[in-house]
């Protein structure tokens, strides 16, 4: 049989598995070390064993544990709290304020935690109730929570971007540094959004009353400082390492001791909110973990076939498409894949494919990274399945229904499709910090 026929016939048994509901990592790793057996026989074994200790031997995988456990830390003590506190002071004067500081309030759940489930939870359950209670339009905040919620996975330190680095063999570091500046770039644009349909329509945010704006500066001072604790964090940990003072891993330690102490000074880790952060952290950190397994296994055989550049050349040679197209259409079917499977799932399924080939037509690596995760948050919002889609109406209240999560997203997956094609067209926007940060 040709090894093309053979990468196929396990690309679709694989996808076959996965319709019957299986876990991701057991549908992918099953068919990886079953295509390797049959392959080379006993000593095709040997392939899922080194994927083991490729995996074991990564040393950026610690920093994996290290943000999750943060994250949940922030989340669990209501650090989080104070930031929509602060928000709700600063921004309510503006038309649409406190939807714009619902936008802000997600960046930091994002800088914080790096999954975009975090921000939807804090979103869903500490800002749209205060948004519906004063009179936002139920439509518009709804998307406003899920489109804030979907930069866990661009803004550093993204849980999403630590398993592209494994599975394409790029720099963690550089993957997160240039995933900075379009997602502050896709929250500006979601800030402009909101604030000119404000403007135009202020019935769907209006401005608070004046008897909740009369807060003393001394309140307002208070609130800024304990909304700005997060940030302030984040910087602790991040800024030693841009400056090349500690490693990543070492970055990450100081993140999750830093939470930790943070909350303990506030006096809110108590043996319940330390007992959730570290039984969420162990179980995300394992699940990641078997996923990567997989994906490696799986990889190596697709590798060992060769099936990669014989799907380029029959792109590029049988059918005539530029690298263009083919990178174009590759985006197109993370949305389509988007609509039943979560960001995990669709790079593992893919990975083995896409990244060799796109390295193979020469674009960078660490650009695609970027498009990987812009393309997957559009994905999230996607009707008829999005997996944003499903969680908002979980969380929502009742008066709140699936057509109204469906109407919602479609102005703000309009505004991620734009942000999308401006850094397909201009990688800089990507590629110019961490060139910046590496190259000095």
């Amino acid at each position: 049989m040709p090894y093309e026929m053979i990468a196929l016939l396990m690309f679709s048994s694989m996808m076959l598995m996965l319709m019957t509901g299986q876990r991701v990592f057991g549908a992918i790793g099953f068919v990886g070390a079953v295509a390797s057996l049959l392959l080379w026989g006993p000593g095709g074994a040997g392939v899922p064993f080194s994927a083991a200790m490729k995996l074991m031997k990564w040393y950026p995988l610690l920093t994996l544990p290290m943000f999750i456990f943060m994250g949940y830390v922030l989340s669990e003590s209501k650090i989080a709290d104070d930031l929509y506190k602060m928000f709700h002071v600063w921004m309510g004067p503006v038309k649409g304020g406190l939807a714009i500081g619902t936008i802000g309030l997600m960046v930091l759940i994002s800088a914080m935690n790096g999954l975009s489930v975090a921000g939807m939870a804090i979103g869903a359950t500490i800002a749209l109730p205060e948004l519906l209670k004063r009179g936002y339009d139920k439509i518009m905040v709804t998307g406003v929570i899920q489109a804030g919620s979907s930069l866990g996975i661009l803004v550093p330190p993204s849980v999403v971007l630590v398993l592209y680095a494994m599975i394409a063999r790029q720099p963690v570091g550089q993957l997160w540094l240039a995933g900075v500046v379009p997602g502050l770039m896709m929250a500006a644009m979601f800030i402009l959004y909101i604030y000119i349909r404000c403007r135009l329509q202020p019935e769907l945010g209006p401005a608070l009353p004046e008897e909740e704006r009369n807060v003393s500066t001394r309140e307002k001072l208070r609130l800024l400082r304990a909304g700005l604790l997060p940030l302030v964090i984040f910087a602790v940990m991040m800024v030693p390492f841009v400056k090349g003072w500690t490693s990543l891993v070492e970055s990450s330690a100081i993140g999750a001791m830093a939470a930790f102490v943070a909350a303990v000074l506030k006096g809110r880790m108590t043996k319940q909110v330390f007992e959730t952060s570290v039984r969420e952290t162990l179980a995300i950190s394992c699940m990641f973990m078997w996923i990567i397994l997989a994906a490696l296994g799986f990889g190596a055989v697709f590798d060992g076939l060769g099936a990669v550049n014989a799907i380029k050349d029959l792109f590029t040679d049988q059918m005539g498409l530029s690298p263009w197209m083919i990178l174009i259409l590759m985006q197109l079917s993370f949305i389509i894949m988007g609509t039943f499977l979560d960001d995990t799932a669709m790079l593992v399924i893919v990975a083995p494919l896409y990244v060799p080939l796109v390295g193979a037509m020469g674009f960078d690596l660490i650009w695609y990274g970027v498009l990987y995760t812009i393309t997957c948050q559009i994905a999230y919002m996607t009707p008829p399945f999005g997996y944003n889609l499903f969680l908002m109406r979980a969380m929502a209240p009742p008066e709140i229904g699936m057509r109204d999560i469906y109407i919602s997203i479609i102005p703000f997956v309009i505004v991620m499709a734009f942000a999308l094609a401006i850094v397909m067209i201009f990688p800089e926007i990507a590629l110019w910090l961490p060139n910046l940060i590496y190259n000095n």
